[in-house]
């Protein structure tokens, strides 16, 4: 039985892993969103990087990434589109995996 429980255990072990390094990557894709939103907002400094806060915030609010689209789409004005913004989040998140795969 013990070696059932030590598969067992890896599997969850491996699992909670993973799940943080999601976690850590869809945040880290969130504030590079919303830095690249808060640019083409006319924000930078310390305003950019609130308004990324709150970006990384509104993935809260529901499962998914909608809340995060609709966070963005709400305060970008007409001249992005909306496949921009979504071709920003999917270009982010390789990014943002990757930074978080090195570690850094």
């Amino acid at each position: 039985m013990t070696t059932f429980d030590d598969r067992k255990d890896a599997f969850e072990n491996k699992f909670a892993h993973d799940e943080e390094l999601r976690f850590k990557a869809m945040a880290r894709r969130n504030k590079l969103l919303g830095l690249w939103a808060a640019e083409k907002l006319g924000k930078s400094g310390a305003e950019a990087e609130e308004y990324a806060k709150s970006v990384v915030l509104a993935d809260f609010e529901e499962p998914g990434d909608e809340d995060v689209f609709r966070k963005v789409r709400g305060d970008l004005d007409a001249s992005v589109s909306d496949q921009e913004i979504r071709s920003q989040m999917v270009a982010l998140l390789a990014q943002a995996v990757e930074s978080v795969q090195k570690g850094s």
